[in-house]
Formats: C-alpha cells, structure tokens, sequence
C-alpha cells in the first residue's frame, strides 16, 4: 500500500471495526484509499453476523468500489490530511491551444 510520502515514524492507515465506519469517511478497499458514499448493515443471520456493504470513490482515480464485510472485523482507514494552495504567479507560462481555447472570452 503506498499512497505517497507520509511524515516520519507516522503509519499511511490505522484499523477500525466496521461498524464504527461513516458515511463520507475513508476506508481502503482492495489496496486504494477511498471516500464511503454508501453504507449498509444486514442483521444477523441465524448463527452468523451483521454484515457491512460498504460503496466508495476511490479519491484518486474517482472509480467505485464495494466491500462486504463482518461488522466485527477491523478494515484499514488511511491517514487522509487534505491541503489547499494559492497560486500566487507564474514563470514563463506557455499555454497550449487547448488551453488558450478555454481561457478566451466569450
């Protein structure tokens, strides 16, 4: 699982049990880190457990995701810290047609 640089000593996830999971929280499902946008519980069955369908946006490539998964079981949730930069100027800038094309005024 490497989803970038992470500080030093500091872990990219900790466990938490499923059922402790949210709505618009992150869990990683099949190795990618990725945003719940739905969630289920199922009662339990005659001798087994509550189970959780978890659907999730992978927060890179923005693809969908499903788990299935006992409520009792620990599910990997990344360390996810989101920043936001300001463009303050740019340097020779060289703009592609593309780019003049949808930079022009209307």
């Amino acid at each position: 699982m490497d989803f970038g640089s992470a500080d030093a000593g500091s872990s990219t996830t900790f466990p938490m049990q499923c059922s402790a999971l949210r709505k618009n929280g992150h869990v990683v499902i099949k190795g990618r880190p990725c945003k719940i946008v739905d969630m289920s519980t199922s009662k339990t069955g005659k001798h087994g457990h509550a189970k959780v369908h978890l659907v999730a946006i992978d927060i890179f490539n923005g693809k969908k995701l499903e788990d299935l998964s006992p409520s009792t079981h620990n599910m990997d949730v990344p360390n996810v810290s989101r920043r936001e930069y300001q463009l303050v100027g740019l340097a020779e800038a060289k703009l592609t047609r593309e780019m003049a094309l949808t930079i022009s005024p209307a």
